[in-house]
């Protein structure tokens, strides 16, 4: 599968954002760089992992890519993922503010088109910001011992998989956003369980050491959806039906099963998992986790229609 010029173009600007903040740990560069190679692996497509190197290289310029996007709604959905990417962890940085504005101008959007995109975004990133409200963490059994909250815990990891799976069918552009800030909030709820008081900061590392990553998380969700054709010639960005949409489904549906097992396992166990074993857990538990979600795919349906954003912001929120 050889990728075309528009595609080319909107997943050289996401990787762009991704490294628009010169302070990118290196741990999260690691994690690009691995999920740009299992994409193309996924995909046959040989297009992510040079793109990745080419950006880091400087050898592209954001006006050869935006020069190859041709119309209103292409321009439209490389800002969505520019910004989705950006925001991917936490607010934005000055560099990529900058990075963003500069965009916008060399895209041409209308102040009315950026503004929706950029209102969505915050309500997001505020959602996720004040989610995690310090409260004390509960009366939890000692490492090892049987926890009597085990079938709830698998509950509440399996609705939160079914919630992000019908994210990635709803045609907003704030859907996907919202997927890591609920995997955030699952795992604060797993360590509250287990009497282990958590902040962003931790969960987020947490996250990227079992090696999924938050902007990486954001640029494999794109890249399936580009390279595999699941993002038609739609304005904004839309995913078009729910049978093209299966692949991003899957994805995020078994991301946060995995995610959410694992960390079940590592808060029960006292946290003495090294990162090698995180990481070897949670690629064991995908490919079930992918067969799960077949079995759930009407409650996901079911769920999709029900969303709406005043509904996933209060979610995230957990009120």
């Amino acid at each position: 599968m050889t990728p075309d010029a528009t595609q080319q173009a909107l997943l050289t600007i996401a990787l762009m954002a991704a490294f628009a903040d010169d302070h990118k740990a290196d741990a999260e560069r690691e994690t690009i760089r691995h999920m740009a190679q299992r994409l193309d692996a996924a995909t046959g497509a040989q297009c992510l992992a040079g793109l990745y190197q080419d950006v880091l290289l400087k050898k592209v310029s954001l006006d050869t890519a935006v020069q190859n996007l041709q119309d209103a709604g292409q321009r439209q959905l490389a800002y969505e993922m520019a910004v989705a990417v950006c925001d991917a962890d936490g607010r934005q940085s000055e560099p990529e503010a900058r990075f963003l504005a500069d965009l916008r101008q060399r895209l041409g959007l209308s102040e009315a088109a950026s503004t929706s995109i950029d209102q969505a975004a915050d309500a997001v990133v505020l959602a996720g910001e004040t989610a995690l409200a310090p409260r004390a963490a509960s009366n939890a059994p000692a490492a090892g011992a049987p926890n009597p909250q085990d079938a709830e815990l698998d509950r509440l990891i399996l609705k939160a998989a079914q919630i992000n799976g019908a994210l990635e069918l709803l045609p907003q552009s704030w859907a996907s956003m919202a997927i890591i800030p609920l995997q955030v909030r699952m795992v604060y709820n797993i360590g509250q369980a287990h009497g282990v008081a958590l902040d962003q900061g931790h969960i987020k590392e947490f996250i990227a050491a079992v090696g999924v990553g938050v902007t990486s998380q954001y640029l494999e969700q794109f890249g399936r959806k580009l390279l595999g054709g699941l993002l038609g010639k739609v304005a904004g960005g839309l995913v078009g039906g729910l049978g093209r949409a299966a692949t991003g489904m899957a994805f995020s549906f078994a991301t946060t099963y995995a995610l959410g097992q694992v960390a079940k396992r590592y808060y029960a166990g006292g946290r003495q998992m090294s990162t090698a074993l995180l990481q070897e857990t949670f690629q064991s538990l995908m490919e079930p986790a992918k067969r799960l979600q077949a079995q759930h795919m009407p409650q996901i349906q079911d769920t999709a229609r029900s969303l709406d954003m005043n509904k996933v912001l209060s979610m995230v929120k957990g009120v």
